[in-house]
């Protein structure tokens, strides 16, 4: 069964993901969804072989376990539009 997941990410690296898989001949979802199946197959992470695309979109910023992201993007439009 298919369910919808809305992410939030930077738009450069939606558009370079975009493109990487019209490339590949994949929508972006079933690229993303073979990404997470990926990782969470019952392989040891030494099976798994991460792209060098894949390993760009990563940010490395680590936020802490109570962060409230709806709290921060409010305050981010309030000062946007004062």
């Amino acid at each position: 069964m298919d369910a919808k997941l809305t992410l939030k990410l930077n738009q450069e690296i939606i558009e370079k993901a975009k493109h990487y898989a019209a490339e590949k001949k994949l929508s972006l979802s079933r690229l993303i969804e073979n990404y997470l199946s990926s990782l969470t197959s019952e392989k040891t992470n030494d099976d798994i072989q991460i792209s060098d695309f894949v390993k760009s979109m990563s940010s490395g910023i680590k936020l802490p376990a109570d962060f409230d992201y709806k709290k921060e993007r409010a305050n981010y439009l309030e000062k946007k539009y004062k």
